[in-house]
């Protein structure tokens, strides 16, 4: 595997330095931007990471509310929605977008059109169809267009959903909101503003754009963290990352070439910590070799994984506080009552804020008391139970 070229360093970092260039990065370190709200996240993160897990809340709501305190989540989903200004395309995966980055995904674009990966076979006419029915009656979902499966398995998609998702990759259609978890469809020349609306840019450029606005978002990286927020190949960022305005520079015990966002260098990152749980969809968390080498903390989502086998909860989330991971909490919700089925603590210290978090997302999602079930270390549950008051 080749590694990008990487001139002498400029600049070296401590691990604390980077790690807190991160966090002001990705909005925990110093005061939000209320003003902004969600849509300044949604533009400065660059992107949103959808899931279809829903515990407290769904990933792209807990996002947010990571950042900003409890906006209401009927807020959120109006930022995200109205007024055009995002859309749903697939980046580290699938993501909503703030719409002026519409003209950087052309390279995605392109590349599903010459190469398209599909194990579904099309019938004649299916593609022609859904594109007239959608000019015809408006924005619609896969149910709407005639039922997203047959009556097969679930991964047995009907000709109108296999014509939609296809005319979704290749940019003639855009979601542009998510209804009841559906995705709704509507088409590109109607939905994304006409000085956006092209594939003008080369591939070059696109990519130019996207590693640089890693950089904005991580604040600092390596080759495969930069690379991996988009989802762009290791050769792509190679081409470009000399090109994209980043910086090089090395991190102390990274051990690897590192880049850097020119302006997260420009003044010391200091402020607010703030206090959370974190979705494990969220970009602060979502690559586990840099979260263990930023915050020396293992985490794996075990949605997944046989419930025996669970270490730490199905939905366990991170507990961030005062710029480190300091513990981890399965949440689940009983009534008006939030569970914490399993708690995880980093020793005594981490008592006061793993308390906070989960009182503040319990008012969040409307719940007026909060439960424990198990805690790690048992001589430590009644400690919490009595910090939560």
């Amino acid at each position: 595997m080749t590694t990008a070229p990487h001139p002498a360093a400029e600049l070296s970092l401590s691990a604390d330095d980077a790690r807190r260039i991160a966090l002001r990065a990705q909005g925990f370190l110093g005061a939000p931007d209320r003003r902004a709200g969600v849509r300044g996240v949604l533009r400065h993160l660059g992107q949103v990471q959808l899931d279809t897990i829903s515990v407290l809340a769904r990933s792209h709501e807990l996002i947010p509310y990571a950042r900003l305190g409890a906006v209401g989540r009927r807020t959120v989903e109006e930022a995200y929605w109205t007024d055009g200004h995002a859309f749903e395309y697939w980046s580290h995966a699938a993501c909503i977008l703030p719409i002026e980055e519409w003209p950087h995904f052309a390279f995605r674009r392109r590349a599903y059109r010459d190469r398209p990966h599909w194990n579904h076979q099309l019938s004649d006419g299916a593609y022609e169809a859904v594109i007239s029915q959608l000019k015809a009656e408006g924005p619609q979902t896969a149910t709407e267009l005639g039922g997203a499966k047959n009556k097969g398995e679930w991964w047995d998609w009907s000709d109108s959903k296999i014509a939609v998702e296809r005319a979704l990759m290749f940019g003639e259609v855009v979601v542009t909101e998510r209804r009841g978890w559906k995705r709704v469809y509507d088409l590109a020349e109607r939905a994304v503003p006409d000085a956006l609306l092209h594939d003008d840019l080369d591939d070059r450029e696109c990519l130019r754009r996207l590693v640089r606005q890693a950089g904005e978002a991580l604040g600092v990286g390596t080759r495969a963290d930069l690379a991996d927020y988009h989802r762009i190949k290791g050769e792509a960022f190679d081409a470009v990352v000399a090109d994209s305005g980043l910086v090089p520079v090395t991190v102390a015990g990274w051990g690897k070439p590192a880049w850097a966002d020119p302006a997260a260098l420009a003044t010391e990152p200091r402020g607010r910590h703030r206090t959370t749980l974190l979705s494990p969809f969220d970009s602060l968390i979502w690559e586990r070799p840099r979260t263990e080498r930023i915050f020396g903390f293992t985490h794996r989502l075990e949605a997944y994984v046989p419930k025996q086998k669970r270490v730490y909860g199905y939905f366990a989330m991170p507990v961030l506080a005062g710029g480190r991971l300091v513990g981890r909490v399965d949440p689940a919700r009983d009534g008006r009552t939030l569970v914490a089925r399993q708690v995880t603590l980093d020793g005594p210290k981490a008592v006061p804020a793993v308390a906070q978090a989960l009182r503040e997302a319990a008012e969040w999602v409307g719940c007026d008391a909060v439960a424990v079930e198990r805690v790690d270390a048992p001589e430590l549950a009644p400690d919490l139970v009595k910090a939560l008051g």
